[in-house]
């Protein structure tokens, strides 16, 4: 059963954008998830700025458990064997690496600046996308 409504992927979209113009404003900087996260892996840098992205790393695993606490708990089904799911992860992981940013970082900050570049981004790693989903759909579907 899908559980998707226009009017609730509209709320999730608007607070998506106001969380990455609330970022850029007050930090100067773009809300990319693997930058972020990258920041937190390098050694040295400034240790307040290391705090800020743990935080803002935190609050990711944080709100999504604090509305499991209060929603109804729906099943984790995985669609594809576990270790497809995990080689994905770790592939997508990678991916942000070589095109220099994530769907957050490209996808919602970069195409509202309209950069070139992160439309391209955006671009190949939809298609990218698309072709795997219909690759493995055709073994696994």
């Amino acid at each position: 059963m899908e559980s998707f409504t226009p009017i609730s992927a509209m709320i999730g979209g608007v607070l998506i954008g106001i969380s990455a113009v609330l970022f850029m404003l007050l930090n100067g900087r773009i809300a990319g998830i693997s930058g972020i996260i990258a920041g937190v892996l390098v050694p040295g840098g400034d240790r307040a700025d290391r705090y800020q992205r743990l935080a803002f790393i935190a609050g990711l695993f944080i709100a999504p458990f604090l509305v499991w606490l209060v929603e109804a708990r729906p099943a984790v089904n995985f669609p594809q064997p576990l270790w497809m799911v995990v080689i994905g992860g770790f592939l997508v992981g990678f991916g942000t690496r070589l095109g220099g940013g994530c769907t957050s970082g490209h996808g919602v900050c970069g195409i509202a600046r309209f950069s070139k570049r992160s439309i391209v981004a955006t671009l190949t790693f939809m298609v990218s996308a698309m072709i795997t989903v219909f690759v493995i759909g055709q073994f696994y579907g």
